[in-house]
């Protein structure tokens, strides 16, 4: 059995090269010796074994008598040491965890090594990350021995190994190389305030600077699109839309959906509910190809947004408002309050409470509940109408875009960094230039 000095150079090489702490390592070998023994002689006094920290001598008592750690055996040491081997594994599978759980919400960067049922087998050193087949841009491809950078989701264990889960797609992947590329987003100068992705199409990110001196969109771009082109190339051409945040939901809506011209946003606050009215020349460029634009939109500014011509927004807003004159179990008095009062149509009826027109239009219980009722009634046998609408003037139908919890869409890199509410990038060749 290894002793003294040599035990002592045997623990401080694997403290050195897996990382575990010394004192699990005495530990580990002490406990093997005690199990082992135990195994051999059965239960008997009190037995207690210890490896000097200073000398590395074995030392073992029995009832408080000192025992000859010899008497231990060749059969008490094999078991001894498949034990020990068992605790290291433990032990090294523990450092490994620890370390990685600290680098979750994190990129990391490996090498790619094999193949197993889809899934991207990468070495990370120490240990191997998994990509999952649903965490992979369909438009890559990887072989053996290339780099390959990830978004680190989740660290588990599972019995000796450590399953490190890897991400190409996730969203914070592109924000995580946003902030790598954009020395401001480190000094907080530049905020990312949200990001949305649809992986290997396109992604689109709202920032927002904290200094008035520096542009957000800017920095972001880099100049002759220097910073955001690393980006891009990272993502493999993945497209990216850098829109300037704003606190007015109007605003924001419009820096989203650019370049597409806005005539006009109209917000109802109670549903979260936007209706974007556009140019009919312009409806196409603001849905996007089919209807990515938008809808990256409403995941990203959490409207549901309704996007339309403005031929189309007139005739609802009459169709809308001539419904709410057809209401009878209300007096009319107070219809033409609830007018002023800025409910317009059957779905701002129903994103009120029967307590507030009780309170604000002085109705009674069962005349509120009759008019919520009526309202839900009527608003579902207006949708058939309101669908042609929305499809008769124009060549393709209105857009409708729900949005989704967060959790950004790729821009042409700029030539120069210029205050614009939103950016392009597109992989290009190198030299190519893009518009901010």
């Amino acid at each position: 059995m290894v002793v003294g000095a040599e035990l002592l150079r045997l623990i401080d090489s694997i403290h050195r090269d897996k990382g575990i702490n010394k004192e699990i390592l005495f530990e580990s070998i002490e406990n093997a010796l005690l199990t082992a023994s135990r195994k051999r002689w059965g239960p008997h006094g009190d037995l207690t074994v210890r490896i000097n920290r200073i000398t590395g001598e074995l030392e073992a008592y029995e009832d408080g008598k000192r025992i000859d750690p010899a008497e231990f055996g060749r059969i008490s040491a094999q078991t001894a040491k498949q034990i020990m081997i068992q605790k290291i594994r433990e032990a090294e599978r523990d450092v490994i965890f620890d370390d990685y759980e600290k680098r979750i919400d994190s990129l990391v960067t490996g090498t790619v090594q094999r193949f197993e049922k889809g899934n991207i087998i990468a070495s990370l050193g120490r240990a191997e990350g998994l990509v999952p087949k649903s965490e992979q841009i369909f438009s890559e491809q990887y072989r053996p021995g290339d780099r390959i950078r990830a978004f680190l989701v989740k660290v588990q264990k599972k019995g000796q190994k450590v399953i490190i889960i890897l991400s190409r797609t996730h969203p914070n992947l592109v924000k995580e190389l946003f902030g790598l590329e954009v020395p401001e987003i480190g000094d907080r100068i530049v905020e990312i305030k949200g990001i949305v992705r649809e992986p290997g199409h396109r992604t689109k990110i709202a920032v927002y600077s904290s200094d008035p001196k520096v542009d957000a969109i800017g920095a972001c771009v880099g100049v002759r699109g220097t910073r955001i082109r690393n980006i891009v190339e990272e993502l493999g051409g993945e497209k990216i839309d850098i829109v300037r945040f704003s606190d007015s939901p109007d605003l924001f809506i419009r820096n989203a959906l650019s370049p597409a011209e806005i005539s006009a946003v109209e917000l109802d606050r109670e549903s979260q509910h936007a209706r974007v009215i556009v140019p009919e020349d312009q409806l196409s460029l603001a849905i996007g190809k089919k209807g990515q634009n938008v809808r990256l939109t409403a995941k990203l500014t959490h409207w549901h947004i309704d996007i339309m011509t403005e031929e189309q927004a007139r005739k609802l807003r009459e169709l809308e408002r001539a419904e709410i004159y057809k209401i009878t179990c209300i007096p009319e008095n107070i219809t033409e309050k609830m007018l002023l009062g800025g409910i317009t149509s059957l779905k701002q009826i129903l994103a009120r409470t029967a307590d507030h027109f009780q309170t604000i239009y002085d109705l009674s219980p069962e005349q509120a509940q009759a008019l919520l009722e009526y309202a839900a009634q009527r608003d579902k046998e207006m949708e058939e109408e309101r669908a042609k609408i929305q499809q008769a003037p124009a060549r393709r139908p209105a857009a409708a875009a729900a949005p989704a919890a967060p959790p950004a869409e790729s821009a042409p890199a700029a030539e120069t960094p210029a205050p614009a509410d939103q950016a392009q990038t597109e992989a290009a060749a190198p030299g190519a230039g893009g518009t901010a």
